[in-house]
């Protein structure tokens, strides 16, 4: 199963990309001819089919499956949530759960480079969302996709003011979505943050410790050395005074 995740990962990103195309042509350019919306309905349905493909030959090679489904939750819940209801919604947040789960598991991939990816995906795909959604609403104000990409960075770092706003119902899932990710990315960085600058104290303060126990090392070799020498040296001659004794005065 290691070396099936191994050689799989790249071309799953890939088609992680592929869907992100496929997904925000429709949006974009809503008035396209109807086989390019019809194509790109398909290469969604293709892309989740082989995630969900993915999802099986993983099972397949587990050695306990039972165990393989209780520790991926989210891997079967991306799985089975298309087949629910078709929408192309849940296409997205399925394809986006089996990504950042391939993705968290691509040792390649550092956390700085999996939190930017998150976070420009969560946007490119709220916005796009959004705006498929809030574009025909009839008191809806999000109506270009410069407004949904500014409705979603405002979201996101949580600042809200306000100008933008989804009025129906599944925009304002979407928008809790991306409030509550838009928290736990912050709080993901702000503590790598934390432990970057702890980890570097921590190696300053062993890099001191160290040449305090050097210098207290240097200190008691020079003091052994200084004894060991003053042991071993010849006792220094006596002083003239001390050889010539001094003449007696006669008795009268």
């Amino acid at each position: 199963m290691e070396r099936w995740e191994r050689h799989i990962q790249t071309p799953l990103l890939a088609l992680a990309v592929v869907f992100g195309v496929a997904y925000a042509v429709p949006i974009v350019a809503p008035d396209a001819d109807p086989w390019v919306h019809r194509l790109c309905t398909h290469v969604e349905w293709a892309v989740w089919a082989a995630f969900a493909l993915d999802y099986l030959v993983r099972l397949a090679l587990a050695p306990a499956r039972w165990a393989f489904v209780r520790s991926h939750p989210l891997d079967l819940l991306a799985v089975i949530l298309p087949m629910v209801q078709p929408l192309r919604l849940l296409r997205v947040v399925s394809t986006l759960l089996l990504v950042g789960r391939r993705a968290r598991m691509a040792p390649q991939i550092t956390l700085t480079t999996y939190v930017a990816g998150a976070v420009v995906g969560l946007m490119m795909f709220g916005s796009l969302a959004v705006l498929h959604v809030e574009r025909d609403a009839p008191n809806g104000n999000i109506k270009t996709l410069g407004d949904a990409v500014w409705w979603s960075f405002t979201t996101m770092t949580t600042v809200g003011y306000g100008d933008h706003a989804p009025t129906t119902g599944l925009g304002r899932v979407l928008a809790v979505g991306l409030m509550l990710s838009g928290i736990a990315l912050l709080g993901v960085v702000t503590a790598n943050i934390a432990a970057w600058f702890i980890s570097r104290f921590d190696r300053d303060d062993e890099v001191e410790r160290r040449q305090t126990e050097l210098l207290e090392a240097l200190t008691a070799e020079v003091r052994a050395l200084r004894a060991e020498v003053a042991r071993l040296s010849p006792p220094p001659p006596p002083a003239e005074s001390e050889a010539v004794p001094a003449p007696i005065a006669p008795r009268v």
